[in-house]
């Protein structure tokens, strides 16, 4: 129940927000993934748990991400697959 609160959040949070502008990894985290990922595994910042996602790379991860993969939702609320995976190499960036 809890993970469906944060998720709904994320999403409501989304749909007031608008969009962020194109390839700003960070601002698309804040808008996008931040909600979930500050509440949900794999949590920013926790590098062991980020590491295997890491290791398949920044275009596996992106196509992950656009497919959606429970409880995320496909595209994780980005605005298109440039967001997507300007957040990506954002996750990354932080995470390594």
């Amino acid at each position: 129940m809890k993970r469906l609160v944060i998720l709904a959040g994320a999403v409501a949070a989304l749909m007031i927000g608008g969009q962020v502008s194109a390839a700003d990894g960070k601002a698309v985290y804040d808008k996008s993934c931040a909600g979930c990922h500050k509440g949900m595994k794999p949590k920013m910042g926790d590098k062991a748990a980020w590491a295997p996602i890491i290791a398949q790379g920044v275009d596996a991860m992106t196509a992950s991400v656009m497919k959606g993969k429970k409880p995320m939702p496909p595209k994780g609320g980005a605005a298109s697959e440039e967001d997507a995976k300007a957040a990506v190499e954002y996750i990354f960036s932080q995470n390594k």
